[in-house]
């Protein structure tokens, strides 16, 4: 880093600690009426819970999984957002505990969590005999995600400490370490999060299996992440440090990984399609027969057109990619068919024709809320780049035309 650079103030603007406290108040504010839909409709709010748990979750590792990725390739691009990205890596710890009401809610949920006795459907019942002796049991689901949760922590701090050092003029060069860490790391992250998913929501329905729902839930939190780091870039563009790291450049590599991320999503999505549809078995289609009626199926259309079909075309233009401010709104608009699709996902489990209660909007949102305030907390104590990290030049030098 040159002399020029060290006394550059990169502090945060004092927007990111108000927003904090706007989203604190919102989310404590829709929390007291989910506590009210806890107490009326059970039911209702243990689904809406896990909805909204998994999309937050989501875009905190998908954000450490884009991380690890940039330690591994380096590039300006995932520089100029690290501290972004960090951020909302780091509020792993709060999910950790706001995973614990699922825990109470696991009778609602999982049909395996239920006493055998109460199962009607006698093949089911004897299906699930089976199953909860040799893996979906009360027991083994906790132990698992505490073993989840756990490693996903202990990457966080890891990534999370040796950026730290990097704000103090220090001879320590850590890329060697966050290459290290990031290689296994995401591996690490790839498994777990695929059997988190088959814990958390494949589970719901212990009757259907497929090979590639990981990898669906996966690339969907790396989409949800890169959207989401758009989203605060453009908030800091207003103000420094922000608007003087922020290039057109960095802008246009994001909206190719959103890009990227889009088309992966909908390869993944209709690969495990076609190959039920092939296989035609009666076990297997009635994953797809549940979102195909009952109204369920114009949801699935709405993803095809505007999780695909509309960032597809707009996310093919070079100008469109490198504003910022135009960009923004389609990454938007992507989170909120992120929320869309998981609620395609884990809904018409519970209700064969479509049903959008109360509960599905309030819950998400009040764990949203805390989840920003938390997010932006921690954006709000460090730098926005770790000014003495040996990539830091990639960002702050002036753009050359």
């Amino acid at each position: 880093m040159s002399a020029a650079h060290v006394h550059l103030d990169l502090t945060p603007p004092p927007v990111v600690k108000s927003i904090a406290r706007r989203s604190l108040i919102i989310g404590l504010i829709f929390a007291a009426i989910s506590l009210v839909t806890a107490f009326i409709r059970p039911d209702q709010f243990f689904r809406a819970y896990l909805l909204g748990y998994m999309c937050w979750l989501g875009v905190a590792l998908g954000s450490m999984a884009i991380l690890m990725i940039r330690h591994l390739t380096g590039g300006g691009w995932g520089m100029v957002i690290r501290r972004i990205l960090g951020a909302a890596m780091r509020t792993l710890p709060l999910l950790a505990v706001l995973f614990i009401p699922l825990l109470f809610g696991m009778p609602k949920l999982y049909i395996w969590a239920r006493p055998l006795d109460s199962v009607a459907d006698a093949h089911l019942r004897e299906h699930l005999q089976d199953i909860t002796k040799s893996y979906l049991n009360v027991h083994g689901f906790i132990i698992r995600a505490i073993i989840y949760l756990g490693i996903w922590n202990l990457l966080s701090f890891l990534l999370t400490k040796w950026s730290h050092e990097q704000d103090k003029a220090t001879t320590r060069d850590n890329t060697q370490r966050f290459k290290a860490v990031s290689g296994p790391g995401l591996i690490l992250y790839a498994f777990t999060i695929s059997f988190a998913a088959i814990d958390w929501i494949m589970s719901i329905d212990p009757s259907w299996i497929s090979t590639i729902y990981g990898l669906m839930i996966l690339i969907g939190e790396l989409l949800s992440a890169m959207c989401f780091a758009v989203v605060v870039e453009r908030i800091l563009v207003n103000y420094k440090p922000m608007s003087e790291m922020l290039k057109p450049d960095f802008v246009h590599d994001h909206g190719k990984w959103m890009l990227t991320f889009v088309m992966v999503w909908a390869y993944f999505s209709f690969s495990q399609w076609l190959i039920i549809w092939a296989g035609n078995l009666p076990e297997e289609i009635t994953w797809y027969m549940r979102r195909l009626y009952g109204g369920w199926g114009f949801i699935g259309l709405t993803l095809v057109i505007f999780q695909f079909a509309v960032p597809f075309v707009l996310l093919l233009s070079r100008p469109f990619k490198r504003d910022v401010r135009r960009l923004v709104w389609l990454a938007g608009w992507i989170m909120v068919m992120r929320y869309l699709d998981l609620f395609w996902i884990i809904e018409p489990n519970f209700s064969q024709t479509f049903t959008l209660t109360v509960a599905d909007i309030v819950v998400p949102i009040a764990i949203g809320g805390i989840w920003l305030a938390y997010f932006f907390r921690n954006l709000s104590l460090l730098p926005l780049l770790p000014a003495f990290d040996p990539s830091a030049n990639e960002v702050l030098e002036p753009a050359h035309d």
